[in-house]
């Protein structure tokens, strides 16, 4: 089909959360800072909505996230002793994440949920799709989801999530999608979403992960939602009123991701990310492999 619809450009990433599940370490450091290896956790997220083509990138801040539009701006005092000791290796990584996109910033003045952080971005984003990356769920570049929802949403028009199935005692965790298969294996059409449904009333095992691209008719819908799970505006009530109607935006469809997902915004799935990607470097992974053996064997 000859694609018919706007090209993306713009991402969106909600990063004003208080981060509280990794007290006392986010009281001064913003949690999307967290290295997960040696680059922050929200480095890896920039680095993946560039690499599906969407070089705008806005980002949604809050209190104490200053650190945040430093890491993506130019250090010049680092840089010029790293060029002085002539550490060109060193400095290529600096640079590295200042020169990876247009980063634009603004505050999320009321933590509101995660529809409201959406909203924020309306003046920036204006009347185009875009893409709302959310930073606790890293998706290994080597799978890459959000490139394959950008084309489903150039083929299709609406909105289109990210989704993966879990486990029935796992679906209270997440935003759930009642579904219908298309002619695509990996699409789905949604024709109803619920927030952190119980096991018993989820329509399906399909979760929304923190992936999506978004018709601009969302803000409209999101400026009249109310409160819903939690006192919050949620992304997830604002986009079951766009499945219900596709008249209001376009259809909604699903794109079901089998691939690798880093999920740091839980502790200890924190701490397995780390592993598993140290585990896979070049230049880490043979000895780390090799110490991880050795302590699993001895201590284990």
């Amino acid at each position: 089909m000859t694609q018919s619809h706007p090209r993306i450009s713009k991402a969106v990433i909600p990063a004003a959360g208080l981060g509280t599940r990794f007290l006392p370490a986010t009281k001064a450091t913003p949690k999307e800072m967290l290295p997960v290896v040696d680059k922050p956790a929200i480095q890896y997220v920039v680095e993946e909505a560039v690499s599906a083509g969407l070089d705008d990138v806005l980002m949604i801040t809050g209190r104490n996230k200053r650190p945040l539009e430093d890491h993506f701006d130019r250090n010049y005092e680092l840089e010029s002793a790293l060029q002085k000791k002539g550490d060109a290796s060193r400095l290529a990584k600096v640079q590295e994440s200042s020169d990876l996109a247009t980063m634009h910033y603004v505050r999320q003045g009321d933590p509101k949920g995660l529809g409201h952080a959406v909203l924020c971005a309306a003046p920036h984003v204006g009347h185009e799709p875009f893409a709302v990356l959310l930073g606790d769920d890293l998706i290994d570049p080597r799978d890459p989801l959000l490139k394959r929802m950008v084309e489903v949403q150039e083929r299709h028009g609406g909105s289109v999530i990210a989704l993966m199935e879990v486990a029935p005692e796992q679906i209270h965790l997440y935003g759930c999608a009642a579904v219908d298969a298309t002619e695509d294996s990996d699409v789905v059409k949604v024709h109803d979403l619920v927030e952190k449904p119980s096991a018993s009333d989820a329509p399906s095992n399909y979760a929304i992960i923190g992936r999506y691209v978004l018709d601009p008719h969302i803000f409209d819908i999101l400026r009249k939602t109310e409160p819903g799970r939690g006192g919050e505006i949620q992304l997830t009530d604002a986009l079951q009123q766009l499945a219900a109607d596709e008249k209001v935006g376009g259809p909604v469809h699903g794109v079901v991701f089998k691939g690798r997902r880093y999920d740091t915004g839980d502790r200890g799935d924190y701490l397995r990310a780390i592993v598993r990607l140290a585990c896979e470097r070049e230049d880490l992974g043979p000895e780390f492999r090799t110490w991880l053996r050795s302590f699993v064997a001895e201590e284990m």
